[in-house]
């Protein structure tokens, strides 16, 4: 059996592209000029092809000093445990080591059931303590 291979681009993949994996994992999408909006505007992309299909992405969002976030960290179901998010997270994980100083602050919201995933590489659960609950609002 041959090894499937792919390939790692620092940049991100097509709108139309993205929005379908984005679908492939039950996520919503916004409108395509939104979607294109919030892709420009991202700070770092890793984008993961197989054969020329998009099957994963991630990115970083934020002001590029103080915060960062991490966003749309997605493997397409059909290539999960493949190693692909994990590749991913590395990668992510060493630009942010490269950019961001001391004192800075990296988030990101979980999926739920994938916490135990994120804190292999280091991010804590919010307990609702010490840091309080992480909270959002959709519009």
């Amino acid at each position: 059996m041959t090894a499937m291979t792919f390939e790692f681009r620092d940049a991100p993949p097509a709108v139309a592209e993205f929005a379908a994996l984005r679908t492939l994992v039950g996520w919503n999408n916004p409108t395509a000029d939104l979607l294109a909006a919030s892709m420009e505007n991202s700070y770092y992309w890793v984008s993961v092809f197989h054969e020329r299909q998009l099957v994963g992405t991630g990115r970083v969002i934020g002001d590029g000093a103080m915060y960062f976030y991490i966003q749309d960290v997605i493997v397409d179901p059909g290539f999960q445990g493949l190693g692909l998010g994990k590749a991913n997270m590395l990668r992510i994980n060493a630009f942010l080591a490269s950019e961001c100083q001391r004192g800075a602050t990296i988030g990101l919201l979980s999926a739920k059931g994938k916490e135990g995933f994120y804190s292999g590489f280091g991010y804590s659960r919010r307990d609702g303590e010490s840091l309080g609950l992480g909270m959002c609002r959709f519009v």
